[in-house]
């Protein structure tokens, strides 16, 4: 088999890459953790929080200190199903598009494939595990308390975070990193600083991965209910004695399709919190009211307030790579290094033999299979069933070689290009409409441009040279990759030749993606909705720009961050 066949066939596979192998486990009991059909048809609590995901969990497990809180989540449990758990099944969830999934995929109107948690503890349940603070710039420009801040993340890292141990090809490419100028080298550390870096993981190192929902250890039983399957399809909201529209409960349904109503207990500090998403909380207000009014009436939604910034700066960190066959074996590896330069490129690595392989012995290519029908080559309308067996064809017929190599990676900081989000329908299950515009501003593709050749750099090093076939060029690397089947958009034959179009043509998401409700434009510094009374959205659907080279930690931190925050003004208050 060729190098371009076999680079292909491991591009595709980015995300089936790991060959390790442990038991999934239960995972903590939660007395207060139940499925929805066992709900009360009306019931009254002082907190409701929509979304169990990465600021959901923890947001509930300290409100619940003091407060009765609900937590309604629209997936099941993450515990005891071992794609979730086990990080040699790392991508099995990504690639499963059955409605039981955690992983709701999408597909921007940019073409770029994509995917959204469904699943108690949100996206920590599906990510490759990377875990980094923000920088400290970041903190004191979104207005935080950094003394907090900092008791915060240790809060979360006391359950969630470990150090991975560092194999062969990742301190190769830490040594390329450093011998290109990429420095100063700080070690390991969850901080966020210019160099390289050995950064932090949520896989323990028996394999077994920690999510925002092993935060709910931290809660009061007594004061908790989790209810799964509730997807929440609409937001009540009422007329308070200031003349104001204020939130006072959420209607949700349950998987026997019965509607259940949640309300708040009688007083002036209680609170809905929306912590769904970049596309789950934009669109839940929406759906609610609360949005474009044209956008609303087209929907036949009645309008309670006219908030034409809501689904706006939607905003996604394009991710490039390239992927670097290998003439001897690579151990399987999460991303663990990272480069941090100043021209606003993060670069990363992610190794192992095997790609494609997981907990189960058929080859798959996970999220880019061509069995759900993502043929990138094609566009979609293109995808017939002779043209999708071909693919299934081929890909089982590859060589165990044609998975042996690693991928460097870049992300671009910001972006700075937005897009916008759009319901399709008035079900809150369905995925919304959502275009990135990656690559709009100028800056972005530059930014892009300096980190392919920063990777190109890394590639041709001494330190790394024991990883690469002599005979395959930068030119062929780059080719090949434009040539695979990455995303739904066009591509053009000589990729190499304009490292521009190079980032255009191979642009992929990284799942960082975030807006819809920002700060200043759709919710108030304390995260209070605009224009709206006891409504609060806390997720990174808030964040103008993603923090640090993953955003995880720092939205699992906003979550306990704010939490503590109410408790203390409420309490100071009461």
């Amino acid at each position: 088999m060729g190098h371009r066949s076999l680079f292909a066939a491991a591009l595709v596979g980015i995300i089936l890459f790991f060959a390790l192998s442990c038991h999934a486990e239960s995972g903590p009991y939660y007395s207060f953790m139940h499925n929805a059909v066992t709900a009360a048809p009306i019931s009254f609590y002082d907190y409701i929080i929509v979304g169990g995901g990465t600021a959901g969990c923890p947001l509930a497990a300290t409100l619940s200190q003091n407060y009765n809180v609900l937590l309604l989540e629209r997936g099941g449990s993450p515990y005891g199903n071992p794609n979730i758990t086990n990080l040699s099944a790392f991508g099995n969830s990504l690639s499963d598009p059955s409605p039981s999934s955690p992983a709701q995929r999408f597909i921007s109107e940019d073409g770029v494939i994509n995917s959204r948690a469904r699943v108690l503890g949100g996206g920590t349940c599906l990510n490759a595990g990377f875990y980094t603070r923000a920088a400290p710039q970041y903190v004191r420009e979104a207005g935080w308390d950094g003394r907090a801040v900092n008791e915060s993340y240790e809060w979360v890292e006391r359950v969630v975070a470990f150090q991975p141990a560092m194999g062969r090809w990742q301190r190769a490419v830490r040594d390329g990193l450093l011998e290109i100028g990429v420095v100063p080298y700080n070690g390991f550390t969850y901080d966020h600083m210019y160099g390289t870096k050995f950064g932090g993981t949520i896989f323990d190192r028996n394999g077994r991965r920690h999510t925002a929902a092993d935060l709910l250890q931290y809660a009061k039983p007594s004061g908790l209910t989790v209810l799964l399957h509730a997807p929440v399809h609409k937001i009540l909201f009422r007329t308070n004695g200031k003349g104001r529209k204020a939130a006072h409960g959420v209607i949700f349904r349950d998987e026997a399709g019965n509607d259940h109503r949640a309300y708040l207990n009688s007083g002036p500090r209680n609170e809905i919190i929306i912590s769904s998403g970049a596309l789950g909380s934009p669109q839940l207000l929406m759906l609610s009211g609360v949005g474009p009014s044209d956008h609303l009436k087209a929907h036949n939604i009645t309008l309670v307030l006219d908030q034409p910034l809501v689904g706006q700066g939607m905003m996604d960190n394009p991710m490039n790579a390239i992927y670097i066959p290998s003439p001897i074996p690579v151990e399987v590896s999460l991303i663990e290094v990272v480069g941090i330069t100043h021209n606003g490129a993060y670069i990363e690595a992610a190794g192992g033999e095997n790609f494609g392989r997981g907990a189960h012995s058929t080859r798959d290519f996970g999220m880019f299979s061509p069995k759900i029908g993502q043929l990138s080559t094609v566009p979609p309308k293109q995808r017939t069933p002779e043209a999708i067996a071909k693919a299934v064809q081929l890909m089982e017929s590859l060589e165990e070689a044609a998975f042996r190599g690693g991928f460097i990676l870049e992300k671009i900081m910001g972006p700075i290009s937005t897009g916008h989000l759009e319901l399709r329908t008035r079900n809150p299950n369905d995925n919304p409409t959502v275009t990135f515009n990656y690559f709009k501003e100028a800056l972005d593709l530059q930014r892009c441009v300096q980190g392919i050749s920063t990777i190109e750099r890394i590639v041709e090093s001494k330190a790394f040279s024991t990883y690469k076939y002599n005979n395959l060029s930068l030119p062929t690397l780059l080719n090949m990759t434009a040539n695979s089947p990455i995303n739904l958009l066009p591509k053009h034959q000589n990729a190499s030749s304009s490292l521009e179009q190079f980032c255009k043509d191979t642009v992929m998401t990284i799942w960082h993606y975030h807006g819809g409700c920002q700060v200043g434009r759709v919710v108030d510094t304390n995260y209070k909705v605009l224009g709206l009374d006891a409504l609060r959205v806390i997720d990174g659907s808030t964040f103008n720009y993603s923090p640090g080279t993953n955003p995880q930690a720092t939205v699992m931190m906003l979550g306990r961050y704010m939490g503590t925050r109410i408790l203390n003004e409420r309490l100071a208050q009461e």
